[in-house]
């Protein structure tokens, strides 16, 4: 049946359900500060009801209230959002058990499998990532990680599948949600990574977590879970969920609670970005290094420095880890700083820099396997640089060199975009070309009628999408203007929606 659908201000609600001041303490912060603030708030309360407590648990925390709405188990491996389910369990009545086929039973889904940390408590008994699933279902997804499928090797009666990945960065097994509950299993990812995160560098990784407390995923399974949070967002039967686990449990879901702390911790994927499933996917971020976890140690002595962050190592030469930029910064003096390998090459990359101290302005050289590909200025004004278009493919190990002897050089917020062919081809075009591109506006607007007018060259543009205000994907026209310079739109309830172009993206009004 047809998911209950919530309002626009959906932050705003499910923030109501919150006990007052729950979230206090990490107000105004951002990143791996607010990430270790939300785990101090999660791990306080929280009381371990054992292993065989969640059947109990599962009879308020996992019953039908929003699509069939018949108090059965509501299995996220099963529902199906717009039809009839394939079967359904009644709490306490179908537990596993044996199972051979589906429908037979359901059990405990360790969402983050539970021999990646050896069934150790409280983990194992966590209901936050724990759901009732179908045996058969859970059994097949057994530990791989999540992610979008290529070619599947199994389907479940609701479009579940196992599969080859398709997700750029990892190309083993994973196991892939319908669309309706993706956003649901990234958060309780999220909640596991955030809860559990100084105990993160004694799990297995099972290919998606990291061993440090931030980011705390690999990078390929952040990218895809930032994708699904976007696309997927916080459901009615989510904050059901949440507050029955909270009465049960004594703690919540932050990102359930509020869906902004993602983006504030990890970055954004941005509205309507789709899921990374192929390499021609431009826009996320392969690496973002923040400097939170860089070692503390003689903070003012020039040294050699190594870390790891973002999902891969780090290594800085005659540097220090006193000064700060956005919290957390490396400064280098007469060294660099290099990555360890990323396996999803680089598309254009994206850092900040301040001279501390004395020193003239100056120029650090990126190299990317070695080679240069251009030069990031720095002055004793903190400035953010760009630098498009790098598409280097494979492996790469990206190095900020200081061309200075002597000026002392704060690096923050380094983070490059994966290679993507999509994004190599977008920059062969023509000067003339883009500038059009981006002049491109919307007219009338608000608009009339189910048909969108674009002012502006639309000839080249491969593909439009319609998103809500919350990343939600509501409409997709490829080769949208060979006819003319109109779409012609689904019904549209009156409100603001995103129409993205390519690379451009214009907001509209429905009357």
């Amino acid at each position: 049946m047809k998911k209950i659908i919530l309002c626009t201000v959906i932050a705003g609600l499910a923030n109501a359900q919150a006990p007052a001041g729950y979230y206090s303490s990490a107000n105004g912060l951002t990143g791996a500060a607010l990430k270790t603030a939300l785990s101090s708030i999660i791990t306080s309360g929280h009381q371990d009801k054992g292993y065989s407590g969640l059947w109990t648990a599962y009879k308020t925390t996992d019953i039908d209230k929003n699509y069939e709405n018949d108090g059965s188990i509501m299995d996220i491996y099963s529902e199906k959002p717009t039809g009839t389910d394939p079967y359904k369990y009644t709490p306490g009545t179908n537990q596993c058990g044996t199972y051979s086929v589906e429908g037979n039973c359901y059990n405990r889904e360790h969402i983050v499998p539970q021999s990646l940390f050896s069934e150790s408590s409280p983990m194992v008994s966590d209901v936050h990532f724990i759901r009732a699933t179908d045996g058969k279902v859970n059994g097949m997804r057994s530990n791989y990680p999540f992610g979008k499928v290529g070619s599947a090797t199994f389907t479940s009666k609701n479009g579940s599948k196992l599969g080859s990945s398709s997700s750029s960065g990892y190309g083993g097994t994973v196991f892939e949600p319908i669309d309706e509950f993706k956003g649901d299993v990234a958060r309780m990812i999220f909640y596991f990574v955030t809860r559990y995160q100084s105990k993160l560098s004694t799990f297995s990784s099972g290919n998606m977590l990291g061993n440090s407390a931030f980011p705390g995923l690999q990078t390929w399974e952040l990218n895809v879970l930032l994708a699904w949070h976007n696309q997927d967002p916080v459901s009615a039967a989510e904050i059901g969920r949440n507050n029955a686990s909270y009465t049960y449990q004594g703690n919540r879901n932050p990102f359930i609670d509020n869906p902004n702390y993602v983006a504030q911790i990890w970055g954004n994927a941005g509205p309507g970005t789709p899921d990374p499933g192929t390499p021609t996917n431009p826009g996320t971020d392969c690496v973002n290094e923040t400097f939170e976890t860089i070692p503390s140690a003689s903070a003012s002595s020039y040294t050699s420095r190594t870390w790891t962050g973002s999902g891969i190592s780090w290594t800085a030469t005659d540097s220090r880890t006193d000064q700060t930029i956005n919290s957390k910064a490396i400064t280098v003096r007469d060294g660099s700083l290099t990555s360890g390998s990323s396996a999803n090459g680089i598309g254009s990359l994206t850092v900040t820099t301040q001279l501390k101290f004395s020193g003239s302005n100056g120029t650090f050289d990126v190299k990317v396997n070695g080679t240069t590909v251009g030069t990031i200025p720095y002055s004793a004004t903190a400035a953010t640089t760009t630098i498009n278009n790098i598409n280097i493919s494979g492996n790469v190990t990206v190095s900020l060199v200081n061309n200075s002897s002597s000026n002392r050089v704060a690096i923050d917020d380094l983070k490059w975009t994966c290679y993507s062919s999509g994004t190599a081809k977008m920059a062969q075009k023509s000067s003339i070309e883009a500038a059009a591109v981006q002049e491109l506006q919307v007219y009338p607007n608000p608009i009339s009628g189910q048909e969108i007018f674009v002012k502006g060259e639309t000839q080249h543009i491969q593909k439009a999408e319609i998103f809500n205000l919350q990343g939600k994907s509501l409409q997709t026209i490829n080769s949208p203007f060979k006819n003319g310079n109109s779409i012609k739109i689904r019904n549209l309830e009156q409100g603001v929606y995103i129409l993205k172009l390519d690379q451009s993206t214009l907001k509209f009004i429905v009357k």
